[in-house]
């Protein structure tokens, strides 16, 4: 099967598990508001959202090994998509006309992004210097947007950027670990490895952080922020190209606008609860 057809279906079960994991954590985010990290630790329903931000993130492993960044991590903005059916039917409604141009937008920009951004698997990888610098920056980056207890936008950035570099150094393992031309435990691999499980570890916290503010617009800053960070990754060090020359460069541009901006209609489309639905906001999705 071609490479680049079978990312693409790993990516799109990918973004289902992370969807449904997004609202569990916003759910629980929602009825949990100041619980301490312990606390959380002995509700089975953040084990849940863990099991599933755990399944995804092993078909985005899997995804990772077949297409390059540029090509898997624009297709994580299909987990917002995902979650609008499934923030309606928690909610008792039906999607929206505004939540089907959302809809429509993010698929006609994810499109055009597809034709521009599909390549061979990829070969190269992250030297470890490489992999220690990006990681170094994106940690003072981060430290810098999560300062401070109040969840908010920031937080979510620091969490799309936090998976982001994640998913790049996640890709370099597993394209290093399977090369049979070098041992399977280098050095390289095991140091990249523990870096990736700092930054995924990081990113889910984050998100559960934002995710008390509401999940829809957070939601969005994470999906944004992610194939921003690992494409800036894959173009710069990992000698990824789009297709199609200039043209294919103005291409990719506009389906990164039309999708962005499906990904902010979706965010901001569906009706905000009452602000006495205290007893609500545990059986629906708040969306702002």
């Amino acid at each position: 099967m071609n490479p680049t057809l079978v990312a693409i279906v790993l990516s799109l079960f990918s973004a289902v598990a992370y969807a449904a994991a997004a609202v569990a954590q916003e759910r629980l985010a929602a009825r949990s508001s100041g619980a301490g990290t312990l606390r959380l630790l002995a509700d089975g329903a953040w084990w849940w959202s863990v099991v599933l931000n755990a399944s995804a993130a092993l078909l985005h492993v899997a995804a990772l090994k077949y297409g390059t960044l540029t090509l898997v991590q624009p297709l994580g903005a299909l987990t917002l998509v995902a979650a609008v059916p499934l923030g309606a039917r928690v909610a008792g409604r039906r999607v929206s006309p505004v939540e089907w141009r959302g809809t429509a937008l993010t698929f006609i920009g994810l499109a055009a992004l597809l034709v521009t951004a599909s390549g061979p698997a990829p070969d190269d990888v992250l030297s470890l210097p490489q992999a220690v610098a990006v990681a170094g920056t994106t940690a003072v980056v981060i430290g810098a947007l999560s300062r401070g207890a109040r969840p908010g936008l920031r937080h979510a950035t620091a969490s799309g950027f936090a998976s982001g570099v994640a998913s790049a150094l996640t890709q370099t393992v597993t394209v290093a670990a399977t090369d049979r031309t070098g041992p399977l435990l280098s050095a390289q691999v095991i140091v990249v490895a523990l870096l990736v499980a700092v930054f995924a570890a990081g990113g889910l916290l984050l998100s559960q952080t934002a995710y008390q503010g509401g999940l829809g617009a957070p939601l969005a800053v994470v999906t944004l922020a992610n194939p921003l960070a690992a494409a800036a990754i894959g173009l710069s060090l990992l000698g990824e190209r789009l297709q199609g020359g200039a043209a294919g460069v103005l291409l990719a541009l506009a389906g990164a606008s039309v999708a962005g901006r499906g990904v902010v209609t979706l965010s901001r489309s569906a009706p905000q609860p009452a602000a006495d639905a205290g007893a609500v906001t545990s059986r629906r999705i708040r969306w702002r």
